[in-house]
């Protein structure tokens, strides 16, 4: 029942997003620097997360999801309201970062110092070993196949569905479950002397 009910709020939450989502881009066409702005703030945080996963840079993530937006404002006169302004924005952000990855033709294998992490515990020697964990995550995570990685961070750390998710990266649902399942079985071997730590950290 718990998950029936979390499901419909979460269906409601993304209707109101939507609605709300048609009204500014309505009032973005007619040039209201209010609503680019909102849109701006309630965006940038996910679109610049998923970003750096994929790129492991974040001055490269923040102009990446600053161009989304540029594209964004060129598009809002064309805008279709059954359209959702996030996954068309994941979209954008997934494909430029596949153009800077192939353009720097690297692949970055950890970001320890780039990336950010809660700090929940009240003593300071569980925060040092609950950050050093985050990084051990963050760094396998990182060091997935670009597909991999992508389908990962859009799934479990942007919370979109399966389908959504699919829509993002052009693929079929198969397809993305297929990266999903393969992803997950590199994360567990990769983690599995963590295992301990990991099941310490969740409880």
């Amino acid at each position: 029942m718990k998950r029936t009910e979390h499901s419909l709020a979460l269906e409601t939450a993304q209707s109101r997003t939507l609605e709300e989502d048609a009204r500014l881009m309505s009032r973005v066409t007619q040039g209201d620097p209010f609503a680019c702005r909102n849109l701006v703030q309630h965006h940038t945080g996910p679109l610049v997360g998923l970003a750096l996963r994929m790129t492991g840079n974040r001055q490269e993530a923040e102009d990446i999801a600053q161009e989304a937006f540029v594209r964004l404002w060129k598009q809002s006169p064309d805008w279709l309201p059954q359209a959702r302004i996030s996954t068309w924005l994941y979209r954008v952000v997934h494909n430029l970062a596949i153009d800077a990855i192939r353009r720097s033709k690297r692949q970055n294998t950890t970001s320890d110092e780039k990336m950010e992490f809660e700090d929940p515990a009240p003593d300071q020697q569980q925060r040092i070993q609950q950050r050093d964990l985050a990084i051990k995550v963050e760094t396998a995570i990182s060091q997935l196949p670009e597909r991999q990685r992508t389908a990962i961070t859009l799934v479990h750390h942007r919370d979109m569905s399966n389908k959504e998710a699919a829509s993002v990266m052009d693929i079929s649902v198969d397809a993305l479950e297929s990266l999903l399942a393969r992803g997950r079985r590199s994360l567990k071997a990769t983690l599995e002397q963590h295992r301990h730590d990991l099941l310490g950290a969740q409880s």
